[in-house]
């Protein structure tokens, strides 16, 4: 196992989404993640989203490179064990409801006692205190209470959501930036583990740039602009000729003089006005007509290339199979094959963010449930006779190899 985070030794504790992708992201760049399951169903994530044979391509993909344990956590003898894997674990990622490891003894005072130098990560909807923290709460929540949603649809219209689930791995990248800030300051000496303690809601809520500020100083309330940037134009989405819609950004002082001579509009890119951003925004309604009056009467590719020969940012809205046809996604391995079970060849997306000397790695794809039980329960010093006692008693599920 190799990359920049060989050596750190992560405890999975989570299902679905938020927990699990941070862990992946740390898993993906050389740590060893040792996923913790129930018997049974495992991570319900093992059958969302669309299946291949029973197994959800998700879950290749949110799992890879993990390994699975599947421990019965109401088990005194599967506590013992979990215990036994943080001794000396960097890190603990949980998502479960704030109390729950608490109720099974995993608590962080625990914890610490047993492992000053872990971090414990616990991801939840509201975070660890205040008067919600009780409360379920999934990205969806977390989303609409953090500010985006309200923001998101066309003016007027009812809040939308974008496509997939962004609060949570929102979270995940809070979760990510937080462990490995922890884990730095103990392998350098500087003190102890601690707890990283990440809401859906102030992820979320981080993005939202200057809503607060604007809101109290001057008593503006964002509102829904559908595909423009509020306050920063140009930048909007416009239709063409062939019915494809075309983002253009053209809100940089210069780049703006340059798309108005691209749509024959010199003179508004040398109108005193329009020289600068608040200007500009205050008469975007104007400056969007005539960009969409040229984009209407012209082609997609057209378009595109008159904009790329301007230097002028903008780009089609691409759909999956965009994606997947493109080369630049190619030849930037955006795009990897992967080999399921039972042998079938499937694209999966690359790794994010390449490294030049330690670059992340693709070694498996999503295991079997408990597949790594008896691997990762004999490196704790467990003999097989003892594995297959836990087994019998429900204590542990042993996997199978795919």
């Amino acid at each position: 196992m190799s990359g920049p985070l060989k050596g750190i030794k992560v405890v999975e504790i989570g299902a679905l989404i938020a927990a699990p992708f941070a862990a992946r992201l740390l898993a993906e760049f050389g740590a060893e993640v040792i996923k913790i399951e129930a018997p049974g169903e495992g991570d319900p994530i093992r059958k969302w989203r669309k299946l291949h044979k029973g197994t959800s391509l998700w879950w290749y993909l949110q799992s890879r490179n993990k390994k699975s344990v599947s421990l019965n956590l109401k088990s005194p003898a599967a506590i013992d064990i979990a215990k036994r894997l943080l001794a000396d674990a960097d890190l603990l990622i949980e998502n479960l409801k704030p109390g729950a490891l608490e109720k099974l003894g995993l608590g962080w005072d625990v914890l610490h006692a047993l492992n000053p130098k872990l971090t414990m990560v616990r991801i939840s909807g509201y975070g660890q205190s205040g008067p919600y923290k009780d409360r379920p709460g999934f990205g969806a929540i977390g989303e609409a209470m953090g500010g985006i949603r309200y923001t998101t649809g066309e003016a007027g219209g009812v809040p939308a959501r974008v496509g997939v689930s962004l609060g949570d791995s929102l979270a995940s990248l809070h979760a990510v930036i937080g462990a490995l800030m922890s884990v730095l300051r103990v392998k350098m000496g500087q003190g102890e583990g601690q707890v990283v303690d990440v809401s859906l809601v102030e992820s979320v809520f981080n993005l939202m740039e200057s809503l607060v500020p604007e809101y109290d100083l001057l008593g503006y309330v964002r509102e829904r602009s559908g595909g423009a940037l509020p306050g920063i134009a140009p930048s909007n989405t416009y239709p063409t000729r062939d019915g494809a819609y075309v983002v253009i950004a053209g809100n940089s002082d210069p780049i703006f003089k340059r798309l108005m001579q691209v749509i024959g509009r010199p003179d508004l890119g040398d109108d005193p006005q329009f020289a600068r951003n608040d200007g500009r925004a205050a008469q975007s309604a104007l400056i969007d007509a005539a960009i969409a009056g040229w984009t209407s009467a012209n082609g997609i590719d057209a378009v595109l290339a008159a904009l790329e020969a301007a230097e002028v940012p903008a780009g089609r809205i691409y759909s999956v199979a965009d994606i997947v046809a493109d080369p630049h996604y190619q030849a930037r391995e955006m795009i990897l094959q992967a080999t399921l079970p039972d042998g079938v060849q499937v694209k999966m997306p690359g790794i994010v963010p390449k490294l030049s000397d330690t670059p992340g790695a693709v070694r498996w794809q999503g295991p079997t449930l408990g597949q790594h039980t008896a691997e990762v329960l004999a490196g704790l010093g467990l003999d097989a006779a003892a594995i297959q006692r836990l087994a019998d008693e429900g204590a542990v599920q042993l996997g199978s190899q795919p």
